[in-house]
């Protein structure tokens, strides 16, 4: 047992995508670990979802790992610590003077949601079981606990995707009980989104808005894409700071004034001391007016 001044360098980003089909989870995902990492090979996919993941082949040298039925809890477990140790083999062969256990990756999970209804996930096995229904749950809700605490306890960032289904419930309307839309749902275990840093609600025109948010960076603000320098913000945030060089690159890099904006947007703390830099790029973006 140790006392010591709480860090959040210690703690690694465990992040939720959640959307229909279609509505850019796994692209997003992609986009959210290459800012976290900066690096593609550091960026493995957990793929459940007929090799989805090779579709975004043309973005980066990322790896896959493709996980078939059956979709335990033990299986997944088992690829989040083969991939585990992929990325620790990978930065320890990169520079072999750190310490590999620190420097990780990030683990794209996609998608969870196989693993509470796909074949041979939660909902499957516990149909299959004999015997009183409630003993039964009592003997599935520790594999399915034993996968998160995987999850929360990994050295790596992790960002799981959710598939999500329109929910609905009976209402009483003119005496009769009819079925009434309440929003998206999950199709996950109930009090995942409580485990985790954060969750991006995607719609189907791939614009998110945060539903859960433990670092406050996007507290109030309007629906957004997502792309590589929000992770970028949330590796930053991790490590409790923020690098005004670094962010004086990304502005002299950027190649659309929507960029710009994104990024100015993406460090509320040190962007009053970059305003000029942010300012003498925007006017690049602005053609001069004829005389």
């Amino acid at each position: 047992m140790e006392v010591r001044t709480a860090k959040r360098k210690m703690a690694k980003l465990k992040i939720g995508l959640q959307g229909p089909s279609g509505s850019g989870k796994t692209y997003s995902a992609l986009l959210l670990a290459f800012g976290i990492t900066n690096d593609w090979s550091k960026i493995i996919v957990i793929d459940t979802e007929n090799n989805s993941a090779d579709l975004y082949s043309h973005l980066g040298e990322y790896k896959v790992l493709t996980l078939d039925a059956p979709y335990s809890p033990e299986r997944y477990i088992q690829a989040i610590e083969l991939a585990e140790s992929s990325l620790v083999a990978n930065v320890a062969s990169k520079n072999s003077a750190i310490n590999a256990t620190n420097e990780t990756g990030v683990i794209i999970i996609d998608s969870m949601s196989q693993e509470w209804e796909g074949t041979g996930g939660i909902l499957e096995i516990h149909n299959e079981m004999t015997g009183n229904s409630f003993t039964n749950w009592g003997k599935l809700t520790p594999r399915h606990n034993s996968l998160i605490n995987k999850i929360l306890l990994s050295k790596c960032h992790i960002i799981c995707t959710i598939r999500s289904k329109q929910d609905y419930v009976l209402s009483e309307r003119n005496g009769k009980m009819v079925p009434e839309k309440v929003g998206l749902k999950g199709v996950t275990r109930e009090g995942l989104d409580y485990e985790l840093t954060l969750v991006f609600e995607l719609n189907v025109k791939n614009y998110a808005s945060c539903t859960k948010d433990r670092t406050g960076l996007f507290t109030g603000k309007p629906e957004f894409k997502i792309n590589a320098i929000i992770g970028k913000k949330l590796a930053e945030w991790s490590l409790n700071s923020s690098n005004p060089n670094e962010v004086k690159e990304l502005i002299n890099s950027t190649q659309s004034l929507e960029e710009l904006i994104d990024i100015y947007n993406s460090y509320p703390d040190i962007r009053d001391s970059l305003k000029q830099d942010f300012v003498n790029k925007k006017l690049s973006f602005i053609p001069p007016k004829n005389n």
